[in-house]
């Protein structure tokens, strides 16, 4: 009896076992599926974004004989023969020379709506670059060259193939005799794609194959300078008095109760508050990369915070207790020896406060950081946006060329996020101690 009963004891458990790895295969796989699912979303966000926004790095121009004639200028030398006078190349008319090279480069056109046809082909910022030729070298005038000017958006668009030729003229933005002026350049070697500097160097424009994302990173170096001068100092040190210094009260319970909370405040709070004291209280300017610092160091505060003393924590008490057995104070116990050895963290939490605010944009919209920002700030009180704001007012627009350029400065905001925290994996990796 008794070795009957442990026989089927002894099935039930086996036939338990079988069921439970069961299920353990099962879950295994439901995880491997999870994995396998979230990465082939990744990899569909990011080949959407590459495939919509890599074309945004070449621009097409196009080659054109321009005369440098004095009178189409209306340009005069000055009374002794020896060059022209600053202020009048400044204004001279340099649109009249793009459309004078149109129409000797297409004779047969002569009405005026085909000639306004005609001239919208070349971008409305050639005749700008034209001028900066002149003044930097006025010698050229009177001289005839054959030089690539920038392309209007509609023509890139057609180039790169995003608007497709073949399709009824209807249906495309660019009519048919646009088309077959493009494809008489092309037949000509007219027409190149080259790689485009403005896109890196310029602001916002309301053209979208002048528009940069210059302004933009200069907007977010100028903010996230600010937030790192002032967050790192004012998080680390708070981080080491909680910690080491500050007495185990209500108090300070209350104080680290709140410090956590910050943490999870949604950050269009920060912005809010940033436009209540910052704007309206302390009256500092709108759209500034001061205001933007101010605010971004509320936000990125508590994150600082809490990293800083997780590293604190992290140091052995057996330091603590050799530093103050030699005869250290406490304060050189801390900033000799446990201050030392917490600091990669720090940092590394650093690094990822910094990381969280660049990819910020709802609190610096609450401040005016969405204007329309076409020069780029010199400086912390000029008016400036950063990436994420770029992002967002491109995306609004209804061109189709600002959707490459949408994802372009996607990508290169995406770039700088990776780099950041490329940088604090390698320094918690070179400085981190294992005890």
């Amino acid at each position: 009896m008794n070795k009957s009963m442990q026989g089927k004891t002894i099935e039930q458990v086996n036939a338990s076992l079988a069921r439970r790895y069961a299920k353990d295969r099962r879950f295994r796989r439901l995880g491997l599926a999870a994995i396998f699912s979230g990465l082939a979303f990744v990899l569909m966000l990011f080949g959407s974004i590459v495939s919509n926004g890599y074309s945004a790095f070449g621009q097409t121009y196009l080659r054109l004989n321009i005369n440098f004639d004095p009178q189409l200028l209306g340009v005069a030398p000055l009374q002794n023969g020896a060059g022209y006078e600053l202020k009048t190349l400044q204004q001279g008319d340099y649109g009249a020379l793009v459309k004078a090279a149109l129409r000797a480069e297409f004779p047969e056109v002569k009405s005026r709506s085909d000639l306004r046809e005609l001239y919208s082909l070349i971008s409305s910022g050639a005749p700008r670059d034209l001028q900066q030729m002149v003044l930097s070298n006025p010698a050229i005038i009177g001289s005839s060259q054959s030089l690539w000017l920038i392309a209007d958006d509609d023509i890139d668009m057609v180039v790169k193939g995003y608007i497709n030729r073949k399709v009824a003229e209807s249906e495309r933005r660019v009519n048919d005799q646009k088309i077959a002026w493009i494809e008489q350049l092309e037949a000509k070697a007219a027409v190149a794609r080259q790689f485009n500097t403005r896109f890196f160097t310029n602001g916002d424009s309301r053209e979208p194959e002048l528009a940069g994302i210059g302004g933009a990173i200069m907007g977010s170096f100028y903010t996230l300078l600010i937030t790192l001068v002032l967050s790192f100092p004012i998080g680390v040190s708070a981080a080491i008095y909680l910690e080491e210094f500050a007495p185990r009260n209500r108090w300070t319970d209350l104080i680290e109760v709140n410090i956590n909370n910050l943490a999870a405040v949604p950050s269009i709070v920060f912005g809010l508050l940033g436009m209540a004291v910052f704007i309206n209280f302390m009256q500092m300017p709108r759209s500034a990369p001061l205001v933007g610092g101010l605010v971004l160091t509320l936000m990125t505060l508590p994150t600082i915070i809490i990293a800083s003393r997780a590293a604190l924590k992290a140091v052995p008490p057996s330091i603590r207790e050799a530093a103050l057995g030699i005869g250290a104070s406490k304060l050189q116990m801390v900033g000799q020896h446990v201050l030392p050895l917490a600091l990669p963290g720090m940092l590394t939490g650093a690094i990822i406060g910094m990381a969280q605010a660049l990819g910020e944009s709802a609190p610096l919209l609450m401040i005016g950081m969405v204007a329309f920002i076409v020069d780029v700030p010199a400086g912390i009180y000029d008016p400036s946006t950063v990436l994420p704001v770029q992002i967002f007012l491109w995306a609004d627009s209804p061109e189709r060329a600002f959707v490459e350029r949408t994802s372009a400065a996607i990508m290169v905001l995406l770039l700088f996020l990776l780099l950041m925290n490329l940088v604090a994996i390698l320094l918690r990796r070179r400085f981190e101690r294992r005890w």
